[in-house]
C-alpha cells in the first residue's frame, strides 16, 4: 500500500514521503480498517517537526484521525494507532475505540466531526460549563478547531465573537454564524468585545492560539469567566498571571481531549452520540475547504502548519478529491 512516512522530523513539505509499504498488521483487540478520509490536524505538523506531547518512533506516518472501513463493512471514526497514522490507504485501530460515522455526513465531513468537535464540546460543556445567553470569545475562529466551536457554541445557545486573521477569514467565520466577527489584523480585540458586551466582558474564552490571544482574552474576560486552553498554534506557550487571575476572578481551564479515551471513554462515547444528533439536526457540519488527493497531502500539511488554511483539508486516499 502507499503511506506517508516521516524519517526525520522538520517540515511536513520537508521531511514527508509518500512510499511503498506493507499494510500494518493488527495486534490484540485491534482491526485493519481502509482509510476513507483522513482529516489533517495542527498535531500533525507537531507530529512531523518532533514537537507534539507524544514522540512515535522514526519512521512515521502522521494523520491522527479517519473515517473507514473495516474488513466487515462498518463505516466508523477512528484515531489510527501510531506509528501507523492516516495518511495512508490502511491503518490499525483500537477495536474498543471505534466510533459509528455519522450516516448525514460524507466520509471527509465525517473524519472531521472527531476531535475538533470532541475537543469543543468538552471544552466548552465539560470543562467550561457554557451556559445559553452567555458569550463566547473564539479566537482562529475560521479555522478547523475554531470553526467546530463557533458551531457548537451557537448550537449551545450563546453570542459567539471570532477572531480570525484577515478578510477572507471574516468571512468564513461570519458564515459560520459568529454574531461578530473581529479582524485581528485591523481591529483591537480587547476593546471590540468590551464595546460589543457593554463592558462586561467574554464569559467564556476558546484559545488554541497561546501567545498573544491569551493575553488580549485575559484584558476582555468577564467576571467569573472561563479561559479554554486548547493549544498553543502561534508557538508562544502563556505564562499566565496567577494575581491577574485572583483580582478579576476567572478561571483558567486546561484541556487535554486525548485524555478523555483512556479516563473516561464512556463520556467520549456519548459526546459522540451528541455530535452525531448536533449534526442530524444541521446544528453542526464540518467545514470542508478542500479534499485532496494522497498524493497532496504533505503539501497540504504545510499549509496547516502555516496557517493559511480555513476549516478543513481531508486527505482522500480511496476517493476523488475536489
Amino acid at each position: 500500500m502507499q503511506a506517508w512516512r516521516v524519517h526525520r522530523n522538520g517540515e511536513p513539505g520537508e521531511v514527508m514521503r509518500l512510499e511503498e509499504t506493507d499494510r500494518p498488521t493488527p495486534g490484540d483487540g485491534q482491526v485493519l480498517v481502509q482509510v476513507l478520509a483522513a482529516n489533517i490536524n495542527f498535531p500533525d505538523a507537531l507530529l512531523c517537526r518532533g514537537q507534539y506531547q507524544v514522540r512515535p518512533p522514526l519512521p512515521f506516518t502522521p494523520g491522527v484521525e479517519i473515517c473507514g472501513r473495516t474488513t466487515d463493512g462498518r463505516r466508523v471514526l477512528a484515531t489510527p494507532t501510531l506509528p501507523n497514522g492516516g495518511f495512508a490507504e490502511y491503518v490499525v485501530a483500537d477495536e474498543s475505540a471505534l466510533l459509528p460515522a455519522p450516516e448525514t455526513l460524507d466520509d471527509a465531513e465525517a473524519a472531521a466531526l472527531h476531535i475538533g468537535y470532541q475537543t469543543g464540546w468538552f471544552g466548552l460543556h465539560r470543562r467550561a460549563r457554557l451556559r445559553a445567553g452567555e458569550t463566547l470569545l473564539v479566537h482562529a475562529a475560521a479555522g478547523g478547531v475554531g470553526s467546530a466551536a463557533v458551531q457548537l457554541g451557537k448550537a449551545a445557545g450563546a453570542t459567539v465573537i471570532g477572531v480570525v486573521g484577515g478578510s477572507d477569514k471574516a468571512e468564513t467565520a461570519a458564515a459560520l454564524g459568529c454574531d461578530l466577527v473581529i479582524d485581528r489584523h485591523s481591529e483591537d480585540i480587547v476593546a471590540a468585545v468590551k464595546e460589543a458586551t457593554g463592558g462586561r466582558g467574554a464569559d467564556v474564552v476558546y484559545d488554541p492560539v497561546g501567545g498573544d490571544a491569551y493575553a488580549k482574552s485575559v484584558k476582555c474576560i468577564a467576571f467569573e469567566g472561563r479561559v479554554i486552553v486548547v493549544g498553543f498554534a502561534s508557538g508562544v506557550v502563556p505564562a499566565p498571571a496567577l494575581n491577574h487571575a485572583l483580582v478579576k476572578n476567572y478561571s483558567i481551564v486546561g484541556l487535554h481531549w486525548g485524555l478523555y479515551n483512556t479516563k473516561d471513554p464512556a463520556a467520549v462515547r456519548a459526546c459522540h452520540d451528541e455530535l452525531t444528533r448536533l449534526a442530524a439536526q444541521g446544528a453542526v457540519k464540518p467545514l470542508i475547504s478542500e479534499r485532496v488527493g494522497l498524493g497532496g497531502a504533505s503539501v497540504a500539511v504545510q499549509r496547516v502548519a502555516d496557517g493559511t488554511t480555513t476549516g478543513r483539508i481531508v486527505v482522500l486516499p480511496q476517493g476523488a478529491a475536489r
